[in-house]
Formats: structure tokens, sequence, C-alpha cells
């Protein structure tokens, strides 16, 4: 398995630049890719969120919010944990504690299993989703962003202009999905989400979620949330970038948050 992650990632993100990795898939960007449609959206309302929580990772799993945090040398913020938020208090409960030891990032859950990345330690965990008990570790020769999953494979984000699936049971390889729009190769992806057959991405250092086709790349359609973070980042001077996709498939509403943001906010498209 680890032999497996290293030869990929090695080959394939060991930087996280601009530019994919130049193999047959993604030499060569593609011609007369139509410009993103903006998306519009309802913001539906809005709820507490811990200013300490340096959120990487946001997802729902059995009908309750999760939330996954980083751990920056800033001391203002609690750390690395991940566990379930009470949206209505904002209140959460620490079922995984990493402390300052690893800089966590995203989290999904599939096959009862859920699976955390961590930033720069090139180690990742898997866990038993009902007990939280860790299963065992994986390797990977890049950093770690985002993770989500398309009920067969998990997907993640190195930062780069790339997307990688990966097996869930071996970590193997299984493909490499260069993002484009019309403009050419998409970097800085962060947190993950798949919503219906599409994966949404942060635009990290932006006010934009990506809404990605899993089998071409193209960048088809992207949410501009420029007016909630001008508003954040007006009233709130330590709130940092946005960060963090939930899709709650119950309802079908989509819930969006920050790293240090006060609120998370509904929203439906």
């Amino acid at each position: 398995m680890i032999f497996l992650l290293t030869v990929f990632f090695a080959a394939a993100c060991n930087n996280n630049n601009d530019s994919p990795a130049r193999d047959s898939e993604s030499s060569v960007v593609e011609d007369h890719i139509p410009p993103p449609v903006l998306i519009s959206y309802q913001l539906l309302n809005q709820f507490p969120h811990d200013t300490l929580s340096f959120t990487e990772g946001l997802t729902f799993y059995n009908g309750q919010l999760y939330e996954s945090t980083g751990a920056p040398d800033d001391p203002a913020t609690n750390h690395t944990w991940v566990g379930p938020v009470d949206l209505k208090t904002g209140s959460f409960e620490k079922k995984i504690d990493l402390g300052k030891k690893y800089f966590g990032e995203g989290i999904t859950f599939l096959n009862d299993k859920m699976y955390q990345l961590t930033w720069k330690s090139q180690t990742g965990f898997v866990y038993d989703a009902r007990t939280f008990k860790k299963i065992k570790n994986f390797s990977f020769k890049s950093e770690g962003w985002g993770l989500t999953n398309d009920g067969t494979n998990l997907i993640m984000s190195t930062g780069s202009s790339n997307l990688y699936f990966l097996d869930p049971d071996s970590m193997a390889f299984v493909k490499m999905l260069p993002v484009q729009d019309n403009n050419g190769y998409v970097s800085n992806l962060n947190e993950l989400e798949f919503v219906n057959g599409s994966i949404y991405a942060n635009h990290w250092l932006t006010s934009e979620i990506l809404k990605i086709d899993p089998a071409s790349g193209h960048v088809v359609a992207k949410l501009d949330l420029g007016s909630i973070v001008k508003e954040i980042k007006t009233k709130y001077p330590n709130a940092e970038e946005m960060n963090g996709i939930a899709y709650d498939s119950s309802s079908k509403k989509t819930y969006i948050t920050g790293k240090k943001w006060p609120f998370i906010y509904q929203i439906a498209w």
C-alpha cells in the first residue's frame, strides 16, 4: 500500500504548483472549454461557529455535521480535531484530538470508515466511523488538502490543479483528474464535496466554489460567495479564508464556512 502511494505521488504531485503532473492524461491544455456558468444561490440561514476552529473539512455523515480542523502556529486556535458539530449552538465534541502533533486537513466518510488527511506530514488516518478508533495509517508523497468520495473511490486534493482518485481499501492510485477551465489549469483546489455526481471545491484564496465535472475535469460552473466573504472579513478581522462545504442529502441544503469564521451558512442553489 505505502509503496503504491509513494510511487504515485512522487511522480504526480510532489510539488504543489500550477502545473499538473506531466503524463499522457494531462500534458496538453484542452481548447474550447466553455467558461463556467455562474450558479445563483439563496442564503437561507446562519448558525454559530467556534472562532477558534481552523476549518479544513466539513461534511455530513448519517445526518450529522462533522468538522475537521488544522493546527497552525497561531496559538489562537483549538488545534487539530475531528468531531460532530451542533448547528444550533456551535458546540462540538472532539471524537479525535491530535493536538498540534499533526496539522489536520480534509475528511470523508465511506463504507463505515472515516478518512483523514494531514497537511505536510505525508500521513493519513483511517478510523471506524462508529467508534472513531483508528484502524490504520497510510502514507503519500505530497501535501494533503481536501478529501471527499464518489461512493466508490476517495477523491483527494493536494493544492495543485489535479485531483487524485484512490481505492479506499488498498489506498492504491486509481486515476488522476487534471482540472481546467476556459483559461487553463486551475490550481489551489482545496476542501472538496461530492454532490449529485459533481465535485465541488473551495478555490483557495478566492470567494469561489468550483463545480467540476468528474469525467472531464472541466470547471462547468461556480458559486461566487464574495458578498458573504466580504462581510465576514470586514466585521471579523481574525477570520481567514473560506473553507468548508457540506451537503445534507436529506434536506438538500449546503453548508459553508471558513477558518475561524463566526458562522456556518446554510445556502441552496
